[in-house]
């Protein structure tokens, strides 16, 4: 019964990876370790589960059917075994899906925290912007705005309300004046944000009136890295858009400036959310309880970070 097991995890690996070395760095074992039990699970079953090419791998008919059928199933099995024989501390690999603009929790200290405080955990952050389902991609966790976050999933806040800022340098400013309406960085070097190369740039969000809307800036500089945005906005760029969060150091110290602010207005902040289950693993459950310590204090102020 427990090879079995193996195999079928070792296959929800492959499944979820669509890739054999990915799902060997996840499963803790060589990229041969996982072609041997694969090439096991099929010749026990008599049928064959992936398509296998150089770089990826992709379900049969009869993986798509073993993947929708054990996937659920298995995982509360393997809740339940954690539950039973990890009578110490929480142990495991727990894999977190974050958004590339959750500051708080990708700055360091949470997680620097987290890892001292639970050595036996391994924390598995990947950083990404796609929004896709975290059960599919294989996570335990994920950490969002809570305005994209599905209805059925438990969420916990990490932030208070959040807001973006529109920043430049005072240099900039200074050359090139400082917009008054949004529609004025239409005649401006703008720096913009898009997830993947074959999406259009962000649309700035603004709110006028209480009506909200958004804005095709059409940016100078488009990239996929908000530290980049940061550099070239640091460097008399041009004005870029982001978490408030994000730029509260060079805010502070005077290095940028922000404008409109009347037309940005606060809204629900991050959220950790997570499967609703009857049970959740310790080790999930030692980060929920991780976050809520950090999560702010009632009546403190939105950027404000527990001490």
């Amino acid at each position: 019964m427990k090879d079995e097991l193996q195999l079928l995890h070792c296959f929800l690996a492959v499944a979820n990876a669509q890739n054999f070395r990915a799902a060997a760095d996840q499963l803790g074992v060589t990229r041969s370790a996982v072609s041997q039990a694969m090439r096991k699970l099929e010749d026990q079953l008599g049928i064959a589960l992936v398509h296998r090419t150089t770089r990826h791998v992709r379900l049969t008919e009869a993986g798509q059917t073993l993947h929708q059928q054990i996937s659920g199933p298995l995982a509360a099995v393997q809740v339940a075994l954690e539950e039973v024989s990890e009578e110490g501390p929480a142990r495991g690999l727990l894999r977190v899906a974050v958004t590339s603009i959750a500051e708080r929790f990708l700055s360091g200290p949470l997680i620097s925290a987290f890892a001292a405080a639970h050595p036996h955990i391994t924390l598995d952050v990947t950083v990404t912007d796609d929004e896709s389902d975290i059960i599919a991609g294989g996570f335990d966790a994920g950490l969002r705005l809570g305005e994209v976050i599905e209805q059925d999933m438990i969420a916990i806040p990490l932030t208070g309300p959040q807001r973006q800022v529109v920043v430049a340098t005072p240099a900039y400013l200074s050359a090139h004046g400082t917009p008054q309406h949004p529609h004025d960085l239409l005649g401006h070097r703008c720096i913009g944000w898009r997830a993947e190369l074959e999406l259009a740039p962000y649309r700035w969000e603004f709110q006028e009136n209480g009506r909200d809307f958004s804005l095709a800036v059409a940016p100078r500089v488009t990239t996929n890295d908000m530290l980049l945005m940061v550099r070239t906005a640091l460097a008399d760029g041009g004005i870029t858009i982001g978490m408030e969060e994000t730029f509260a150091p060079y805010l502070e110290r005077g290095e940028l400036v922000s404008v409109l602010d009347r037309y940005l207005p606060y809204f629900p902040g991050f959220y950790l959310y997570y499967p609703n289950r009857r049970n959740q693993p310790r080790k999930l459950r030692a980060l929920v309880e991780h976050v809520k310590g950090w999560a702010p204090v009632a009546g403190s102020s939105p950027a404000t970070k527990p001490a």
